[in-house]
Order: C-alpha cells, then sequence, then structure tokens
C-alpha cells in the first residue's frame, strides 16, 4: 500500500495540481450561484448586541450603522430603523392621586376652603333658627350679618299657618310740582308685581326679591291692628322700615327727592280652593289702605350718612338703630 501515493492522488483529485493549472475544489461543482443582492457580496459589519452596554460599544458604530443603512423603499422600513416609542407613562391613581403635585395642591386648598364655607354657613343657619342662647346673645349681628336676606328661613310653607292667600303691596305717591297750586298723584305702582317678574325666568333670583318687600309687609301688619294702630314699640319702626322700601322704589322709576307723601295699600286674594273641595272662600280682591305719610329727608336713600348703600340702610336692624 502506497500512501503518498493516494495522498498524492486525492490532492490531485481536490485540486491540487501543480503549475497555472486551476482546478475545481470538489468534482461536479462548476460555479458558486451570485445572490439577487449585490451588496451581500460584502461581509456584514460587526455591530454591537442589543445587550451590549453602551461604553462597550465601538466609538461611532452608531453613526456608521446610520450611514451604511439603504433608505427604505415602497415596501416598508429598512432593517435599520428606528425602534417605535412604547406607551406614554401613567401616574398610578385615580382622582386627585392621577393628577401632578403642584395640581393636586389647588385641588386640596380648594376643597379645603370649600369645605370651610360650608360648615361655617351651616353653623350660621344653626345659631340663626336655633332658640336664644350665649352666642347668639353676643354674636347676634355676625349671625344676622351672613343670614340677611340670602339666606333667610321661613317655615310657614309648613305649619302652623301655610300661606293661602296671594298679597300684593301698592303705592302711590304725591308730588311737589314747582309752581303750581297743587301737588299732583301718580297712579298705584304694584310693587309686588315688579318684584315678581324679577324672580320668573330666574334660575338664581335674589331674596331681596323674593322676600324683603313680603317681610316688610308681615312686619307691619304683625305690628299693627286692622285700624293701623300701633299694638307695641316695634309698630314706629315697621313704619319707618316701609317707608324706605317704598322710597327707594320709587327712586327706580325716576320720581326721588320730588315725593312729599306716599300711600300704602294691599291687594289680597285668596287662592281658589280646589275642584274635588266643598269649602266656599270668595277670591274677590280686598285692599287695605293706610293713611298718607309724609317723607323726611331720613327716608330718602340719598341722605344715607353713614355711606353705606341704600340697600344696607333699609334693613330692620338698621332702621331700629336710627341710622
Amino acid at each position: 500500500m502506497v500512501i503518498d501515493g493516494d495522498r498524492g492522488g486525492m490532492d490531485a483529485d481536490h485540486g491540487g495540481g501543480t503549475g497555472d493549472e486551476k482546478k475545481l475544489a470538489w468534482p461536479g461543482v462548476t460555479d458558486h450561484p451570485k445572490p439577487d443582492h449585490p451588496e451581500l457580496d460584502h461581509p456584514e459589519p460587526d455591530h454591537p448586541k442589543p445587550d451590549q452596554d453602551a461604553e462597550t460599544a465601538p466609538a461611532g458604530s452608531l453613526e456608521a450603522d446610520a450611514a451604511s443603512s439603504p433608505a427604505t423603499d415602497a415596501s416598508g422600513p429598512s432593517s435599520a430603523s428606528s425602534v417605535a416609542p412604547g406607551p406614554a407613562e401613567r401616574r398610578p391613581g385615580a382622582g386627585l392621586a392621577a393628577l401632578s403635585l403642584p395640581y393636586q395642591i389647588v385641588a386640596a386648598i380648594a376643597l379645603s376652603l370649600i369645605g370651610v364655607v360650608a360648615c361655617a354657613h351651616i353653623a350660621m343657619i344653626f345659631l340663626h333658627v336655633a332658640p336664644s342662647n350665649t352666642l347668639t346673645k353676643q354674636h347676634g349681628e355676625v349671625v344676622d350679618d351672613w343670614v340677611y336676606p340670602e339666606f333667610e328661613q321661613n317655615w310657614k310653607l309648613f305649619a302652623p299657618n301655610p300661606l293661602q292667600q296671594n298679597v300684593s303691596v301698592h303705592v302711590r305717591a304725591e308730588l311737589a310740582n314747582d309752581g303750581a297750586d297743587s301737588n299732583s298723584v301718580t297712579r298705584w305702582i304694584n310693587l309686588s308685581h315688579e318684584d315678581g317678574e324679577a324672580i320668573r325666568g330666574n334660575v338664581l333670583p335674589s331674596h331681596v326679591d323674593q322676600n324683603e318687600l313680603r317681610r316688610a309687609w308681615d312686619f307691619y301688619t304683625g305690628s299693627h291692628d286692622s285700624e293701623n294702630r300701633s299694638t307695641g314699640l316695634r309698630g314706629e319702626l315697621s313704619e319707618r322700615y316701609i317707608r324706605r322700601i317704598v322710597m327707594l322704589r320709587l327712586a327706580e322709576h325716576g320720581y326721588g327727592g320730588a315725593v312729599e307723601r306716599i300711600q300704602v295699600r294691599s291687594a289680597v286674594r285668596h287662592v281658589g280652593i280646589p275642584s274635588w273641595s266643598d269649602e266656599k272662600i270668595s277670591t274677590k280682591t280686598e285692599y287695605r289702605e293706610l293713611p298718607w305719610w309724609n317723607v323726611s329727608p331720613a327716608d330718602l336713600p340719598e341722605t344715607d350718612a353713614t355711606g353705606r348703600s341704600p340697600q344696607a340702610a333699609t334693613s330692620p336692624q338698621a332702621v331700629e338703630a336710627g341710622e
């Protein structure tokens, strides 16, 4: 057995020839097929692995990859396209916890203020409707200033005497005519109707429009008898209260300081009975006219010496104090 010969023959068969003769590496293989993409003939550059740290990656490798990547064709993005960003981070929790810290502070302060005001309002209303006690005796003015006129409490809707009448207050004035022998008298002005028009269609009507005139008339009728005679010490106070309110309304009509005297009356009409009731009630309007009152400078809103608004001067407390 000649090993060298066999080895030499094997070399000869597999391209181990001499001289300029070129043989194929393997018998039967003529040539390698050319790839469809000529860029695959060149070896790909070494890219750092995804999990490789930035410190270990060769300098400029990212820039080189971006420069050597082919442009995006119509079929889709290339392999070197950037990774799409992930979903936006959300703050855990709901409600106030989902807000940023500055907004949480603002919301907490606003809720605290609302809570303090609500507690103070409930306390003031409680002291207003509660029987007389030490707090109301010492701080009654503070409670009244908070409650009147917007938060006044009235329980006549329930018991013992629910309202069953429509009561309206009218006024007419005697005006001084310069150079004339006699004064002129205006027509009757329905002040309650004006208050009703101010309330109708208003989502948040004022308590002044709803209750000021009505409560003033209740104040007067409660301190006078059917002959308009005072029944107590508050009778004169109720008259001054009515005069101030009436003069405020007449000033809105353009009369103001030209008024010499005023006369007030009430028009009372019972509410009609329902169809299923056998009760008999007359719905005829009944009038109650008060005597003529002379207007003094203290009744005019322009003569308020304290500098307060005319509305503030018409409160029963202000009238009683002689302001």
